[in-house]
């Protein structure tokens, strides 16, 4: 397209690296081989490659424990990660940029990648594209079924190209793949680390979520924002028959909580969700139970809403933890905000799109239909230093929907993309040009 040269054998890569990704998925914060992988490609390429602490902060959300984190580290050593790079990671700290820059001024352009999967067991069915060619999951229990792996690859696929098209990049170029976006957990991180600090133009963006192929959504809005909470109960155990009194059951004031969170009043302002996903207590049939432990999220389509939901969750937390009383502990584990799409960089993207190979639709703007977003963050800190920011919609078919155990894509969206890509930033240049 435009000006880039595309080699003839770049689609063909991009299905490699992707179901390469797909066979050893990793989930959020460990991603060792993924992001060891990534870091080794762009340094090939010539990027220069920043990963560990130099691109996620100390403050995480969401962080598995270290044990976990310590065993992924080390299967992901065996299945082919990059030493070098995953010693500057110790700890999950997966993410990684890479920044090109090119022989003429210009513009801070960046596209954001996310790598993370999910703790689901893939399905075996012979029918599964992935089982039937041999690349299905071998961590058993962990999956790509949201699509991260295409990021992965499209991210890879897009810096090849613009490595072997040098001479026509103006200003810098950052791809950013990042860790954790399942339970929105790392892209804030990346934020506080100052990746985005110098970007004029940003760029995310999803396979699927409902959209067939040949459409891509220029810009989107509605991302809910949102917390994930989780939240502990401590009481005290006593014998159920014998001495009843002496407990304080952790358990009914969870009960007590899930029961009334779900009924926290609606707020006039817009749209709210609340959801307790999962609760764990008790010990025994005959023992008051101790303990107990919610897994929880709020969502409000505006600041306003969310900050209510919250709020209002977090006193009904307390409020059944004093009513039985027991002990409240929280923390939050995942959060992000709501964003709106610029219109100018949308402008940029549908019309790059529509010119794209394959494309037969571009909704110029639809709001998000998967509900949050953690690169929010991203595109807020932008667009407040006076940045402009999308998130593009590339659909494509599935196999089922997303976070399911036959979750499967059409790669030949990946074509879309890096054409779409390529001619957005032909567009930002050609928008530059005529400002200055």
């Amino acid at each position: 397209m435009g000006k880039f040269t595309i080699a003839s054998n770049s689609l063909e890569q991009m299905i490699t690296w992707r179901r390469d990704f797909h066979r050893f998925p990793e989930v959020g914060w460990t991603e060792f081989r993924t992001a060891s992988i990534i870091a080794h490609e762009l340094d090939q390429l010539g990027f220069e490659v920043q990963v560990g602490k130099d691109v996620v902060s100390e403050e995480r959300m969401g962080v598995p424990s270290e044990e976990r984190i310590a065993a992924c580290y080390e299967k992901a050593k065996g299945n082919g990660g990059y030493k070098a790079y995953m010693e500057k990671m110790v700890g999950g700290y997966t993410g990684v940029v890479g920044t090109i820059n090119g022989k003429r001024k210009g513009p801070t352009i960046a596209f954001r990648f996310d790598m993370d999967a999910l703790d689901i067991l893939e399905t075996l069915e012979s029918s599964h594209f992935p089982q039937e060619i041999g690349f299905r999951s071998e961590n058993e229990g962990v999956m790509h079924a949201c699509g991260h792996d295409a990021h992965s690859a499209v991210g890879l696929g897009l810096a090849t190209i613009l490595a072997n098209n040098l001479d026509q990049i103006e200003g810098t170029i950052k791809i950013i793949f990042q860790p954790a976006e399942e339970g929105v957990r790392g892209a804030k991180s990346m934020v506080e680390a100052g990746v985005v600090d110098d970007v004029d133009y940003f760029l995310g963006m999803h396979v699927g979520t409902g959209a067939p192929l040949g459409t891509v959504v220029a810009g989107t809005d509605g991302f809910l924002a949102t917390t994930k909470i989780d939240a502990t109960f401590k009481g005290i155990a006593a014998h159920a028959g014998a001495e009843p009194e002496k407990g304080r059951n952790a358990l009914l004031a969870a009960a007590s909580a899930i029961l009334s969170l779900h009924a926290i009043p609606r707020h006039s302002a817009g749209t709210s969700r609340i959801n307790v996903g999962t609760c764990k207590a008790g010990d025994g049939r005959n023992i008051v139970p101790a303990h107990a432990f919610l897994q929880l999220e709020t969502r409000g389509e505006n600041s306003e809403v969310h900050s209510y939901v919250h709020q209002q969750a977090i006193s009904v937390l307390e409020g059944a933890a004093l009513m039985y009383g027991t002990e409240l502990s929280y923390k939050i584990v995942g959060a992000a905000k709501t964003a709106t799409s610029s219109e100018k960089l949308i402008e940029m993207v549908a019309h790059s799109a529509k010119i794209a190979n394959g494309v037969e639709e571009v909704i110029p703007r639809s709001k998000f239909a998967a509900g949050s977003e953690d690169a929010t963050y991203m595109m807020s800190h932008v667009q407040q230093q006076g940045g402009l920011a999308t998130y593009a919609i590339f659909g494509t078919t599935l196999a089922a929907g997303h976070h399911h155990e036959k979750f499967d894509i059409d790669e030949a969206v990946f074509s879309i993309i890096v054409d779409t890509w390529l001619g957005t930033i032909e567009e930002i240049y050609k928008e530059e040009s005529r400002e200055i």
